[in-house]
């Protein structure tokens, strides 16, 4: 049965005003996230479009009835809906990573893996994105009675519904281009996203297998068969039950400045006087191969200008070259593209993205999220970007 304001005195104001004005409303954010018109969500609810605007418009406070029917439609909880101002919706979870300040609120992205709450510091998304993107919620200091350890509980506050958490997927990698992931996941579900943690491959594979992320993207290279991935998996993930599918394959090789200044033609060239490396960090695929090169050539990291200047990301590689920080680097074509840089290919590599086996078939989003990936509006992008070969995109992985 239909139900909607019997009259123009709505049933908060026979109860006085202050009802209303004390609860938060944002139906109206919710309902235009899901693409609905109040005609659409009024037919899905089963109440009248007259009842949606004087909801939205603060005149009318709905019952309990009615709010469970507008969160079952919009796929929330009711508290996303409507909450009591000035009431804060608290979590616990555990801290991955450090608050270097106890004394400062530190701003947090959340994620659900299984059935753990995690919380990362935002700082570790780097300078650019600590800023752009919105946090999850607020860390306000940590219990007296815990250590600064990794993984100690901490309390935060949401700035958001839980709901949009459990639906974002969380990915440990190196590839700029998983950013773009979550964009075209919110074209099929608003309330979704994807968090990508910049982290080197064997450090992305620890954190999946800690439960730390959803999943993990790796392009290891075999050195002796020249497979990517598959033989690192075997070594360090033989126990686990873990599946994948294939993301992209790209090239890698030197970085160096527009106009090749320092005629650095091999990794030979890395000990010539004056020539600055800019280097990752261990456990990255990029260090990974260069130290593979430096060891066929005889040559030691220690005697080369810059081996120890460590960064986190092929991005991070390609700025500090473009801005004359250093001269060359180990990196993908694509940051090269992106920074103006020249470029000399050295292998082809695989990337390959790493889960858990019941990710598929617990997390909400996973199938939309391969839906997204494979779909042609995201291949057509990232191709635009170059570097990439998508051609077996969304292949699933055999060891």
């Amino acid at each position: 049965m239909k139900k909607s304001p019997s009259s123009k005195k709505s049933r908060s104001e026979s109860n006085g005003n202050s009802l209303v004005e004390t609860v938060s409303n944002h139906l109206t954010d919710r309902r235009k996230k899901q693409g609905l018109s109040q005609a659409e969500l009024a037919n899905l609810a089963g109440i009248t479009r007259q009842a949606i605007y004087a909801i939205e418009a603060n005149q009318y406070l709905p019952s309990t009835q009615i709010s469970l029917q507008l969160a079952e439609v919009l796929n929330c909880a009711v508290e996303d809906l409507f909450r009591l101002q000035g009431r804060e919706v608290v979590v616990e979870a555990e801290l991955i990573g450090d608050v270097s300040d106890q004394q400062k609120p530190t701003r947090v992205k959340l994620a659900q893996v299984g059935t753990r709450m995690l919380a990362r510091p935002m700082v570790g998304l780097g300078d650019i994105l600590n800023f752009v993107m919105p946090a999850d919620g607020v860390i306000f200091g940590r219990p007296k009675n815990h250590s600064r350890k990794k993984n100690a509980p901490v309390s935060v506050k949401l700035l958001h519904g839980r709901d949009l958490i459990e639906q974002n997927i969380v990915i440990a990698g190196c590839d700029p281009a998983l950013f773009l992931a979550g964009e075209h996941v919110r074209k099929i579900n608003a309330l979704s996203g994807v968090t990508n943690w910049t982290m080197g491959s064997a450090n992305a594979l620890v954190a999946l297998q800690r439960g730390e992320v959803h999943m993990a993207g790796l392009h290891l290279v075999d050195m002796k068969s020249g497979q990517s991935n598959i033989p690192y998996l075997k070594r360090h993930a033989r126990n686990r039950d873990l599946l994948g599918v294939h993301f992209a394959s790209w090239v890698q090789g030197l970085l160096i400045q527009s106009g090749n200044p320092k005629r650095i033609r091999s990794v030979q060239d890395l000990m010539k006087p004056g020539v600055r490396l800019i280097n990752r960090e261990p456990g990255a695929g990029a260090r990974f191969f260069l130290d593979a090169l430096l060891d066929e050539a005889g040559m030691s990291g220690e005697k080369i200008k810059g081996y120890s200047h460590e960064v986190t990301s092929h991005l991070e590689v390609a700025r500090h070259i473009r801005d004359g920080l250093a001269d060359v680097g180990i990196g993908v074509e694509t940051a090269a593209h992106h920074f103006g840089l020249d470029f000399i290919p050295l292998r082809e590599e695989r990337y390959d993205l790493i889960m858990r086996s019941d990710f598929l078939n617990t997390h909400p989003m996973a199938s939309k999220f391969l839906d997204a990936v494979v779909s042609q509006p995201f291949r057509q992008e990232i191709e635009a970007l170059g570097g990439y070969n998508l051609n077996e995109i969304g292949t699933m992985l055999k060891w």
